[in-house]
């Protein structure tokens, strides 16, 4: 008993802090709700800790909608219904809560920043208003349904500073409604209202709506709601049943006749006699209502309206009202880009893209509409036209690394020759290897390939022919020559791999062969055979080594294999002054050391053939070739001499 006495000071803080916590939430479970009405609709404020999807449910189930906020009135009208909510609760400092409106954002859908609603539309339909309240910018996120909620400073709602602000999230579920969702606001239009009961004498009124709320303080009650009257203050009252009804059309009224519950010993003093405007007294404690100057008595003799129709604001939206002849009717107009409905009393955006008023693209937007160019094209300047191609090859645009075509809204690339296209964009040119195809090979011989294009080459041996392709068998010798070739340098040397100059691909026949290739076939190496090489005869020096000749200049000699040089001047020019004279000579050495190495290779291999196989010869004749090679045979006997072997005893 001590330790439980001792224990109580302890827990009883604890347990004072879980109520505070817990006050928020228990209201939120308890389902209540708070009425505004006011124009042609009501809204209902609920608590709930609903999902997105579930809060819709509870609003359509009594004929109506997760609530819109399409104006700052309506907007107004909501926070009034929070406040009310809020009134009868015991909120924290500071505390924040979010209530599901009906704008949200289906799966899939993404955002588009050039719209107020940023991609979200509203439940009950439309997807575009002028009136926005974002918190803080949207997420562009396209994979998940995202809905609006109300963001509340539930401490301090009904300042006029705070209108509450829109917050996107996750829709949320019925295991997890959402992060500080506390509840919901729905929405429920009405063709029309009745003005509330005007009582003359001491009672109390309560209304019905059809959409099963219950309130005892309405500005506007809705078509077809009930109101039950009770005069008097005690149990044993008068009781009175009205229902608001359509009297004539855009008119509803409660069907009554004069103010309720009315009172000879009060008689105006009392809630001005349940007039609108002016209260009359007459004998005996009657009372009569009245209207000011420019207005007129309705016929339940109790409510006044305007001379003037268009002074009740009956046009709804962006309609403005015109009033009749004699102020006795009205008519509604819309602006510009938009077109009366079936109301004639509200206005709807009209689609100017139907008409296809652009040269491409068209937008509609509310009330009006803007046009747009495709992809490939850009606004054109005045006397352009509304749209004009954009040139994607033009200086410093360009994305083709070689050969660019503008076309109209478009382009294409293309390559030089002697490259295809490539990359994932077919914007980019890369090499062909010509000497790849070795079925089909351009060169009868040796082939280099270069950017672009190929060159020919001949073995040891044998002469480049003037169309720069095939190989001629040129001159051998057993014994090196004793010196150079009279009327020609050192430049026809021994042992030189002969290249062309680069070569354009010849035209292809229908068999894949080239038009000029002769019919002479590549060089073979014949064996055990001495060979000395020819010099070069389409890149046959005239001069020092390393000067490349081209074939058109060259005329190949029928027993020597020398050229004649048909312009020595040109030729000694291009020796001394240009640099593609070096890079030749370069491809002319390595070409003689490639060919060097292949000599000594394939001598390498034919040596090393021929020992492998004297060896196996070697082994076959000391292998013996059958059992009985190893033994020797016993000369025969004289069939005489055998008989003269007998026994003898």
């Amino acid at each position: 008993m001590m330790a439980t006495s001792a224990g109580l000071p302890l827990l009883l803080p604890l347990l004072l802090l879980l109520l505070l916590l817990g006050q928020p939430q228990a209201g939120a479970g308890a389902h209540r709700e708070a009425v505004v009405c006011a124009g042609n609709a009501c809204y209902t404020a609920h608590w709930g800790r609903l999902s997105a999807a579930e809060a819709q449910l509870h609003c359509s189930k009594n004929g109506g909608n997760l609530a819109t906020v399409r104006s700052e009135e309506e907007a107004w009208h909501i926070q009034q219904a929070l406040t009310q909510l809020l009134e009868s609760e015991v909120t924290m400092a500071g505390w924040v809560g979010k209530f599901w409106i009906g704008l949200q954002r289906e799966k899939g859908k993404c955002l588009d920043p050039s719209l107020p609603l940023k991609g979200f539309s509203w439940v009950g339909g439309g997807e575009d208003t002028l009136y926005t309240n974002w918190n803080k910018e949207v997420r562009s996120s396209c994979i998940s349904r995202r809905c609006v909620s109300l963001l509340l400073y539930l401490s301090q709602p009904s300042q006029a500073s705070h209108l509450p602000k829109w917050s996107e999230s996750p829709c949320g579920s019925p295991t997890s409604p959402g992060s500080k969702i506390e509840g919901f606001v729905c929405k429920f239009s009405f063709k029309g209202m009745c003005q509330p009961l005007a009582l003359g004498g001491p009672g109390w009124v309560n209304y019905t709506t059809p959409f099963n709320a219950t309130s005892s303080s309405l500005e506007a009650v809705p078509f077809a709601s009930a109101a039950t009257v009770a005069c008097g203050a005690r149990e044993d009252g008068q009781e009175h049943y009205l229902m608001c009804r359509e009297k004539a059309p855009d008119v509803f009224d409660w069907g009554n006749l004069g103010p309720l519950c009315v009172s000879a010993q009060y008689g105006c003093s009392f809630n001005n006699g349940g007039c609108q405007q002016d209260c009359f007294e007459g004998g005996n404690g009657s009372f009569r209502c009245g209207c000011r100057p420019g207005f007129r008595l309705l016929d339940d003799l109790v409510t006044c309206a305007s001379r003037n129709p268009c002074s009740s604001n009956p046009c709804g939206g962006p309609a403005t009202c015109e009033q009749g002849p004699h102020g006795k009717s009205y008519t509604c107009h819309c602006p510009q880009g938009y077109q009366l409905d079936s109301s004639q009393r509200d206005c709807l955006d009209v689609d100017e893209c139907q008409e296809s008023p652009c040269p491409q693209e068209c937008v509609n937007t509310p009330g009006s509409f803007r046009c747009e160019c495709w992809v490939g094209y850009e606004p054109g300047g005045p006397g352009e036209g509304v749209c004009q191609d954009v040139d994607e090859c033009a200086p410093g645009r360009s994305p083709c690394s070689q050969e660019c075509t503008n076309t109209d809204g478009s382009f294409y690339c293309s390559c030089e020759k002697g490259y295809v296209l490539a990359g994932e964009d077919s914007t980019q040119c890369q090499d062909v290897d010509e000497c790849a195809d070795m079925e089909n090979g351009l060169c009868d011989s040796l082939c280099l390939n270069t950017q672009g294009s190929f060159r020919c080459g001949c073995l040891p041996g044998w002469e480049l022919g003037l169309d720069g392709v095939s190989c001629t068998p040129g001159p051998t010798s057993l014994a090196p020559p004793s010196g150079p070739p009279q009327g020609e340098g050192a430049g026809d040397r021994e042992g030189k791999l002969v290249y062309s100059a680069t070569v354009s691909r010849p035209t292809r026949g229908p068999e894949g062969t080239s038009k000029e290739a002769p019919t002479t076939k590549g060089p073979s190496f014949p064996r055990n055979a001495p060979i000395t090489l020819a010099a070069p005869d389409v890149l046959a020096p005239s001069g020092p080594p390393g000067v490349w000749m081209e074939p058109s200049t060259h005329h190949a000699m029928a027993t020597t294999g020398r050229v004649e040089n048909t312009d020595e001047d040109s030729v000694a020019k291009q020796s001394d002054e240009g640099t593609d004279g070096q890079k030749l000579l370069l491809f002319y050495i390595l070409g003689t050391v490639v060919a060097i190495l292949l000599l000594l290779a394939l001598a390498l291999g034919l040596l090393v053939y021929r020992k492998r196989r004297a060896k196996r010869e070697e082994e076959k004749e000391k292998k013996p070739q059958n059992a009985a090679d190893s033994y020797s045979w016993a000369p025969e006997r004289a069939e005489s001499r055998a008989l003269e072997n007998q026994y003898r005893v």
